[in-house]
């Protein structure tokens, strides 16, 4: 019982993370129809702008996780504007592999900046450690869950009860559509692009005190969140949550009493026999049309 719950307790923090990261993959495709590859890129900004600005710079944490999520969110607004947007003829195959491109233009620039070495960060408390039924809990899982609690509620107020949300969400469903009544759909564009980017530097800045953070720590994480997207299904955020801590839950577990070699292909494999039953995911809708 208590190696059962302390595969529990690193499943959902980590499943935690990957729900993080996968709401910004499902906020933006919502929003554009785009999957964003370089997503990984932005979780490995926000974990080594908060070691640059909490450590290097000695911010106090507040302030040093403010100006971490400001400036991922400002590079999501550059690579729209610049790499996005500029495109001709946005084919979905051209724009995905523009991100691509991006995911690893950001990775190099990350090696230039904080170079090929491990950083770490301290975590966000001082409290010891918690003991249930023998298994220790972190405090470092608290924030953690906190943080994806508060974003849920977040993203449910902003889209039902503001405005910009609903002119959002109205881009989501028919941007030609949006247009016609008035809704500027580039804006709303932008600013999908900055809240996703935003999510990812969130999960970035979560994940820095419980691992060591480099500047190709993204390129997986990315791809686990993507993960956790389809299993609960793209573009619906309970879907996101779902898939992630079902993914986080069930890698810790197969690495518990399976093999630690198989972490990572956990996530693929589950992923391909989810797809297998259901294509759209768990909570996915069960056909999208854009216009």
């Amino acid at each position: 019982m208590q190696e059962l719950l302390q595969y529990f307790f690193s499943g959902i923090t980590n499943g935690a993370i990957y729900a993080i990261i996968a709401l910004g993959f499902s906020m933006l495709y919502n929003a554009t129809g785009l999957i964003n590859f370089a997503q990984g890129e932005f979780v490995m900004l926000g974990a080594l702008g908060l070691i640059t600005f909490w450590r290097g710079l000695e911010l106090p944490l507040p302030v040093a996780f403010v100006a971490t999520v400001a400036g991922v969110s400002l590079v999501g607004l550059v690579l729209e504007r610049l790499a996005i947007r500029s495109v001709r003829k946005p084919h979905p195959i051209v724009l995905i592999i523009i991100t691509v491109g991006a995911s690893i233009l950001l990775r190099g620039v990350g090696m230039l900046q904080w170079g090929k070495d491990a950083h770490s960060a301290p975590s966000f408390s001082r409290l010891s450690s918690f003991e249930l039924a023998g298994a220790t809990l972190l405090p470092q899982t608290l924030w953690i869950l906190g943080s994806l609690l508060l974003i849920v509620l977040g993203l449910q107020f902003f889209y039902k009860k503001t405005l910009t949300g609903k002119a959002m969400q109205a881009c989501a469903i028919s941007k030609r559509a949006a247009s016609l009544l008035g809704i500027p759909s580039e804006r709303m564009v932008l600013l999908a692009f900055a809240l996703s980017s935003a999510m990812g530097g969130v999960g970035g800045i979560l994940i820095a005190p419980i691992t060591m953070s480099s500047y190709d720590m993204g390129t997986m994480l990315g791809l686990k969140g993507f993960c956790a997207a389809m299993l609960g299904g793209l573009g619906s955020s309970w879907g996101s949550i779902v898939g992630g801590l079902l993914l986080g839950i069930l890698e810790a577990f197969g690495v518990g009493f399976v093999s630690s070699s198989l972490r990572d292909a956990i996530a693929f494999i589950l992923l391909l026999l989810i797809l297998y039953v259901r294509p759209t995911g768990i909570l996915g809708a069960k056909a999208v049309q854009r216009f």
